[in-house]
């Protein structure tokens, strides 16, 4: 039995969609309000219940060989209390669950920004310290750096073993956030290029996340290890957005700035935002700049070596088919209509 957490949420439903198709049995953690109807179509096993649950911690680890662990507080605004409670709070207490009930592996789903604030025109890989230049308000990432640093201590301990993905920026199909605000800031005539947007971005498609999450559960001598999930290959900041804006139907971003007046105007709207309290998001962020803009790049070669890991989905494929799933799904459109029309994997 294998224990999805997360499994709602982008990469998780694709954790769940791989190992279905592999013939894996899936135990799926989830909240009794959540929308469950893409997972009934995977007859996978529903347990009802909250990370911050024990009881229900204790029914879906019971049994389970790997726990694959992508649930957490996404974003980067909101309370720290809720990336307290969700993020670090939650991750203890599933590992807590899991050692308990026996599991062999526990698969952490961190993120290359507990590396910390790169900017510099450099590769990090994972011989890197975490936490580089980590600002005040950088909840998300100081939470995965603290949820990864628990699950480290779980294995060192022996109570567990376990293996960190450090996935990149992620897009795919049943991504219901990122993919609607970029298609409608495109559309709109709103988008902006960072810079001179010549810069290689760590963009990475979910299900080729999720193929290494399940290869790295059952290779012994990824234990104890991280990988960087972190690019399908090589892509410009002007590449991906010429991509989005093709599969749209809409026309290319021209429009720049500079990245140092997007980063001091996030900086700006961030301060604004707390000052007053808001529960909105500002417009941007400094974390938003940072991860289009920079010019550090995160290498997955560890990955590629160790996992033989490689892209079963390319751009030229995922960009396309995700932006079809969103017309389609989300937005409504019948396949005639939509103006991507590159087949579904």
């Amino acid at each position: 039995m294998n224990l999805v957490t997360g499994a709602t949420g982008l990469l998780g439903s694709h954790i769940v969609e791989q190992l279905r198709r592999r013939d894996m049995p899936v135990r799926v953690l989830v909240r009794a309000n959540s929308d469950r109807s893409w997972l009934r179509t995977q007859g996978v096993e529903f347990v009802e219940g909250d990370l911050n649950d024990p009881a229900s911690l204790a029914r879906a680890c019971q049994g389970c060989d790997v726990v694959y662990h992508s649930a957490a507080r996404v974003g980067d605004w909101g309370p720290w209390e809720e990336f307290q409670r969700y993020t670090i709070d939650g991750t203890r207490a599933l590992i807590d669950a899991a050692a308990k009930a026996g599991a062999r592996r526990f698969v952490h789903i961190s993120s290359i920004s507990t590396y910390g604030y790169h900017t510099k025109d450099i590769t990090v890989d994972e011989t890197f310290d975490l936490g580089y230049k980590m600002y005040r308000w950088a909840y998300y990432t100081r939470s995965k750096v603290e949820a990864e640093r628990i699950a480290w201590d779980a294995h060192r301990q022996g109570r567990i073993q376990v293996t960190v993905i450090r996935p990149a920026w992620i897009y795919g199909e049943r991504d219901r956030t990122t993919i609607a605000r970029l298609a409608h800031i495109i559309r709109a005539g709103k988008a902006k290029i960072l810079g001179a947007g010549t810069n290689r971005l760590n963009v990475v498609y979910a299900g080729n996340i999720a193929e290494a999450c399940i290869t790295a559960a059952h290779l012994e001598k990824a234990a104890g290890e991280a990988y960087n999930c972190s690019n399908d290959g090589e892509i410009t900041q002007q590449e991906y957005f010429d991509m989005l804006a093709d599969a749209l139907n809409a026309p290319r971003v021209t429009q720049r700035v500079p990245y140092r007046i997007a980063y001091t105007a996030g900086f700006v709207l961030e301060c604004v935002g707390h000052l007053f309290r808001s529960k909105k998001p500002p417009f941007i962020t400094r974390y938003a700049v940072w991860l289009m803009g920079r010019r550090s790049f995160f290498s997955a070669e560890k990955a590629r070596r160790e996992l033989n890991w490689k892209a079963t989905i390319p751009y030229e494929r995922g960009i396309p088919n995700t932006v079809r799933w969103y017309l389609t799904e989300v937005e409504g459109q019948t396949p005639a209509d939509s103006p991507a029309t590159a087949p579904v994997a």
